[in-house]
């Protein structure tokens, strides 16, 4: 999966758009900015159109609209991943009040990057965030299911007893999915601490490179 499954991606006030970013030429902006002009004004709410193989996806919450642009191949939930992270991040930089007062495309320049960063993340580790996402899906899942079945349980009148040891259930089976994404998680972190460490490795021998050849080229001596 490349990164090309990204096409373009934005972030808006209302539907005054503040930063975004691509790397293609095509009519998705114009496409996506008429899909935020039509866009409900929900409190929050997620969107997605398709249109020419392309999927508009939109994440709505307190005013603010974010926006990506996907190839149709690429899931829906791993778009939807890309915005959260893309949210989450845009609230800790600008949410004591710089975003309520930028105009149109003035954060493109700080942000516009930060977006490319978290389409290359999100691509890199689709894998391992679907994963963690049908894990979740899978606690929500078994807590409806369970709920739904104490429910019944207190509707027949069964005992106390069996209300428990069903309870007993859900809690074991809730916290082995919580170690299943606990340790996705801590697979992630471990993939990026070893490129990290690649690069910084990479780095120190270009240095001890330049250096030697400087001082071979100047005769260095102590």
């Amino acid at each position: 999966m490349g990164q090309e499954s990204f096409i373009y991606s934005f972030v808006a006030r209302g539907t005054m758009i503040l930063a975004e970013y691509t790397e293609f030429t095509g009519n998705f902006p114009s496409i996506a900015s008429q899909c935020l002009q039509k866009l409900p004004s929900s409190s929050s709410s997620k969107f997605t159109y398709n249109c020419d193989h392309h999927t508009f996806n939109f994440l709505v919450e307190d005013g603010y609209a974010y926006c990506v642009v996907a190839k149709d191949s690429l899931s829906k939930q791993i778009s939807i991943a890309f915005l959260e992270r893309v949210k989450a991040d845009f609230k800790k930089r600008y949410g004591g009040g710089k975003a309520s007062t930028a105009i149109a495309k003035s954060l493109n320049k700080d942000f516009g990057p930060v977006m490319k960063e978290h389409m290359k993340y999100i691509v890199d580790h689709a894998e391992e965030i679907e994963k963690l996402i049908k894990v979740k899906a899978q606690v929500s899942e078994v807590k409806s299911i369970m709920l739904e079945n104490i429910d019944k349980a207190i509707d027949r009148g069964e005992n106390l007893t069996v209300l428990t040891d069903k309870t007993e259930n859900l809690r074991s089976q809730a916290q082995e999915y919580k170690k299943q994404g606990t340790q996705v998680r801590r697979k992630l972190w471990y993939q990026n601490m070893k490129i990290k460490l690649v690069v910084l490795g990479i780095l120190l021998l270009l240095v001890l490179i330049i250096w030697i050849s400087v001082c071979h080229g100047f005769n260095c001596t102590d």
